[in-house]
């Protein structure tokens, strides 16, 4: 049976925009057969880590959907752990909650990048240090992570964890500032590319149409469990 633990932590999701990777016959069956067996190691030595799914959400009045009770990186969060026996999941939190008027909440969202914010979380996790790889979910604001993603960063030590990050917004993109800004925040951090963006709206209304392109992508780093 799946082991799978819930560490209760936050609530947010997308805002959108505004908060907006020849052979013949013979050598190609033999590259399969090497690449089906280096895939499979991967996802064996995979199963020996411990994993964490982090994330940051929102449910209120969200950017093209309407008011949701789960958040879109919620949705994210929860299938990408689904697909990755023995995985756990995190939700980051804040003590204060974000308006739940999307436009409301745009402007609080803008205040805090302007003043480089650091939002109080609500609690913490206290085995942090036991994990191996963190999956680190968040919704695209203003082109940036969300503040309450860089207290979380700077909350912990990293060293010799793997980041992986995947994000929610307007559109099937990621910042583009992953590769700097992990790093510097969540210091001692590897960061393990190519991340997972995917539209807002597709995930919460059509939320099983990507689940194929989840399954790739966690293919893809080695990490997907069998199904």
């Amino acid at each position: 049976m799946k082991r799978r633990e819930f560490i209760r932590l936050t609530g947010l999701g997308t805002l959108g925009l505004l908060f907006s990777g020849c052979g013949n016959f013979g050598d190609q069956a033999v590259s399969s057969a090497v690449a089906a067996e280096t895939a499979g190691a991967a996802a064996e030595g995979a199963k020996e880590k411990k994993i964490l799914v982090a994330f940051f959400s929102r449910k209120g009045d969200n950017y093209e959907v309407g008011y949701i009770e789960k958040g879109n990186t919620h949705i994210l969060a929860d299938m990408i752990a689904e697909e990755i026996p023995g995985a756990d999941v995190f939700e980051i939190k804040t003590v204060k909650e974000y308006a739940a008027d999307y436009r409301a909440c745009t402007e609080e969202a803008k205040a805090e990048k302007a003043q480089d914010a650091r939002p109080q979380l609500a609690t913490k996790i206290t085995n942090f240090q036991d994990y191996d790889i963190v999956f680190l979910g968040y919704p695209i604001w203003w082109s940036d992570l969300p503040m309450p993603v860089y207290t979380f960063m700077e909350s912990y030590d990293w060293q010799g964890k793997k980041v992986i990050p995947f994000c929610t917004s307007a559109g099937d993109v990621m910042t583009g500032l992953e590769d700097r800004v992990i790093p510097r925040y969540a210091k001692g951090a590897q960061v393990k590319l190519p991340g997972l963006g995917l539209s807002g709206k597709r995930v919460q209304q059509d939320t099983e149409s990507i689940r194929p392109q989840v399954k790739k992508w966690l293919n893809e780093l080695g990490m997907a469990g069998s199904k």
